[in-house]
């Protein structure tokens, strides 16, 4: 095999209360990815639709976890990246991560497999901390395993993934703003108090639990953030009231994808899914801004193959 093509899709990271650590994947929008083998050493990206991005294999998310994987698998060929990118750089969707986890998991197909899931994922933390200054995956795990997933640690880096209830729908909105990972990593605060950090913890143990058990009430009391969402909900506008309208539509919880401007909700069921979707509609088309609603079932496979 000398070619493949991708569906490497869009997440939703911290999910409320698992700040850094916690994202799920999506099934209804992702990024297409094409990865061939070439006879000239080195790693090209040949094509780029969707976004203006470098073409420049260092100063493009793939092309860094493609260098950082090439580096440690020394193959005595290349390879070419297409990327058609429909995720939005900065829509808090999870576009860096899309473009990361595409490129290492292609070249590991094409080279045989000789690296498993994790040490793919840590290879594409080098181009994900290229787009934000940091190196964090909780938007390239679930991108990768599919599901959601946590991320246990760092160093060494350890994964794990988490059952979804199969009736759980996600419905996100994406205002058509830029807010960069980096800018919303500044605002956040060093030091919170106990009592927050305490609530937070609880929050997060019982949405793990509840994820476990296909308990959908203790999915809803427990999608609370008390630490990040009141500086970040700032930098969305209509943030309030579209949560408002989501949780009077039915869903189960609402926050911000990852470091926004999406926000995200979910839902039991994928008729309320669309209802959440109507309610979301109706608050941002009486405002200027352009946006996009996306409904997705939980993607419980990942980044796939669609190509040969």
């Amino acid at each position: 095999m000398n070619e493949i093509k991708l569906f490497s899709p869009a997440t939703v990271a911290n999910v409320s209360c698992g700040f850094d650590v916690l994202g799920f994947c999506l099934d209804s929008v992702g990024d297409e990815m094409i990865i061939r083998k070439t006879d000239k050493k080195g790693i090209y990206i040949t094509k780029i639709e969707g976004f203006d991005l470098p073409f420049e294999a260092e100063l493009n998310v793939a092309g860094v976890s493609a260098l950082a994987m090439y580096e440690a698998a020394k193959p005595d060929f290349g390879f070419e990246i297409e990327i058609y990118k429909n995720i939005k750089p900065g829509s808090g969707i999870g576009s860096s991560a899309a473009s990361a986890v595409g490129s290492v998991f292609g070249m590991n197909e094409l080279l045989g497999r000789p690296f498993n899931k994790t040490e793919l994922t840590a290879f594409a933390i080098k181009g994900e901390a290229f787009a934000s200054k940091c190196e964090h995956a909780d938007n390239l795990a679930p991108a990768m395993f599919g599901g959601f997933t946590i991320v246990k640690s760092l160093s060494p880096l350890q994964i794990l993934e988490i059952p979804s209830p199969d009736d759980l729908y996600a419905t996100i909105i994406h205002p058509q703003i830029e807010i960069k990972t980096s800018e919303a990593r500044a605002i956040l605060p060093q030091n919170i108090p106990l009592s927050d950090a305490i609530a937070q913890w609880a929050n997060f143990g019982s949405l793990i639990h509840a994820l476990h058990t296909s308990d959908y009430p203790l999915i809803e009391s427990s999608l609370h953030d008390v630490i990040v969402e009141p500086y970040r909900s700032q930098l969305i506008p209509y943030f309030k009231e579209v949560k408002d309208a989501a949780l009077k539509a039915g869903a189960l919880g609402a926050g911000i994808s990852g470091s926004g401007p999406s926000i995200f909700t979910l839902s039991k069921g994928i008729e309320t899914a669309k209802n959440v979707k109507q309610a979301m509609n109706d608050i941002y088309s009486k405002t200027s801004l352009d946006f996009d609603i996306h409904v997705s079932k939980i993607n419980k496979q990942g980044i796939k193959i669609i190509d040969n």
